[in-house]
């Protein structure tokens, strides 16, 4: 009788090269531009729409920090330090670094089908009952049913669908439209906004939205098994290599 030999089979890839470089030139760039830009926000917390905004003018909303000027009213009787000239400065290069990132990462997936393979839901999938269902999931406590260690779920898609090409899109967009340069050559990229603060607005609104997204997949992470998750980003490889029993 022939003795059964445990063989490891070839474990393919988690996430391919491209995906995990990409992934952490993005997180290091991401929190740049986040630190960065609360930072030139506290130098004016207050918030408008249309085309001009300032100290004369009705603000939207104001965040309830004292600002780094002291020529900016915040109802406090003192100021923060001012850090407005490294943090536009590291602003500026950390977005060029998550703009040239992020192309190369659209373009390769576009070119390996990544996104039709590995983002976009199964046509089973794309309703109401497949999002309800990993929704309960989550919330039983059975989060490693719905987390392959192969693929994504269906809500895990949809967010990362809707990050790639609605939050990140628009929040690029939001940033030119921002910018004097880049609005004397192309005015309709502020007018379509409703003009330079109602993108500057639009560019904190999409901030927190990114922030909840970076949050609940933080969450996730650590839910489905953290250090497993980040040795597939970080290797690609699953945490323990399969094996299957051959005669």
């Amino acid at each position: 009788m022939p003795q059964t030999v445990s063989q490891p089979t070839v474990v393919a890839s988690r996430h391919s090269l491209v995906v995990r470089i990409t992934h952490w030139l993005t997180v290091i760039a991401f929190f740049a531009l986040l630190i960065s830009g609360l930072e030139i926000v506290i130098s004016h917390p207050r918030f408008y729409w249309g085309e001009t905004g300032n100290v004369m003018t009705k603000p939207l909303f104001t965040l309830p920090i004292p600002s780094s000027r002291d020529t900016v009213p915040t109802a406090y009787n003192y100021v923060m330090p001012d850090q407005n000239g490294w943090s536009r400065y590291l602003h500026f290069q950390a977005a060029w670094l998550v703009l040239l990132t992020g192309a190369v990462y659209f373009l390769v997936s576009l070119w390996n089908r990544h996104f039709l393979r590995d983002l976009l839901p199964p046509a089973g999938q794309r309703n109401l009952r497949a999002y309800t269902r990993v929704i309960a999931s989550y919330l039983r406590g059975r989060h490693k049913t719905v987390d392959d260690a192969s693929s994504y779920n269906v809500l895990q898609r949809t967010a990362y669908l809707v990050v790639i090409f609605i939050l990140f899109p628009l929040m690029i967009w939001t940033g030119l439209a921002m910018s004097p340069a880049f609005v004397a050559v192309a005015p309709w990229s502020s007018i379509i906004l409703g003009g330079k603060q109602s993108a500057r607005t639009l560019h904190f609104a999409i901030t927190g939205a990114l922030m909840l997204f970076v949050f609940l997949h933080i969450v996730m992470v650590a839910l489905a098994g953290f250090w497993r998750r980040m040795r597939a980003m970080t290797t690609g490889l699953p945490a323990s290599p399969v094996t299957e029993e051959r005669p």
